[in-house]
């Protein structure tokens, strides 16, 4: 009983501190962060009628100031308009920048959760080799041209990536990776995971110098017995990446 009455002095308390804040600190969640590495949220969506230009750079400049990383991206095809990749430590954070961007008149489409990471693959790589892949900077300089899709490894039968014993699967991925460095200095590319937070196991984000470069990296990494035989795809999402407002110019959209 006595455990019970200290556990509701605590609530009580609580409330009173609670009751006694700005509105402004009520609305403050405890922040939401990895043990290691960043949340990640892409965000593709159709700019409506409503859509607040202002209210867009608003969001984009909160987000900054929180030391949030915005991508910004001029999506090409019928998917949408315009695409987010958002970086940070808190995903409070990055579920604000999320409902800014929606109350400024933009609708969601498509949307993608993950979180940096180091593959199992990599153990034993210096700090400076797994350092970019937890905190990267982003956008890359000089690689304009964007394209995210997501990935799972196969579980068929007699094409179960899980069911192979670790040392095949490292030696599939090595084999998958010398194939990845061919592209180097013309493709970047960030891995994130999304196992148990969203419908697939990675996020894939590629920006990279010519928009070929993304074909061509894809077509010839597909060849690898990691990808031919243990790989599935989702959608994929391509656009030219730009700052905020040449992104907006270049979509060619009248709005109020």
């Amino acid at each position: 009983m006595a455990e019970v009455g200290a556990d509701l002095g605590r609530l009580v308390a609580r409330s009173h501190r609670v009751g006694s804040m700005e509105p402004e600190e009520q609305m403050q969640a405890e922040p939401v962060v990895p043990s290691v590495g960043w949340g990640v949220l892409h965000l593709f969506c159709r700019v409506t009628q409503s859509a607040d230009r202002e209210a867009v750079t608003s969001a984009l400049k909160a987000a900054a100031a929180e030391e949030v990383q915005v991508v910004t991206v001029a999506l090409l095809g019928h998917k949408g308009d315009i695409g987010f990749m958002v970086l940070g430590p808190d995903l409070w954070k990055l579920r604000r920048f999320q409902g800014q961007v929606t109350s400024a008149g933009l609708q969601i489409v498509a949307s993608y959760v993950s979180l940096t990471e180091i593959s199992e693959y990599a153990a034993g790589m210096p700090p400076e080799k797994t350092a970019p892949r937890l905190y990267p900077v982003l956008p890359p300089e000089g690689k304009p041209a964007f394209c995210f899709y997501p990935m799972s490894r196969r579980r068929d039968v007699g094409q179960n990536w899980w069911s192979l014993p670790f040392e095949k699967r490292n030696e599939l991925m090595f084999g998958h990776g010398r194939t990845g460095r061919g592209f180097a200095g013309r493709v970047i590319q960030v891995v994130t995971g999304s196992s148990g937070i969203d419908d697939w196991e990675w996020g894939v984000t590629l920006f990279a110098t010519k928009p070929d470069d993304l074909k061509d990296v894809v077509y010839t990494m597909r060849y690898d017995e990691a990808s031919a035989l243990y790989a599935d795809f989702g959608p994929f999402y391509t656009g030219l990446v730009a700052p905020p407002d040449q992104v907006w110019d270049g979509l060619g959209i009248q709005t109020p």
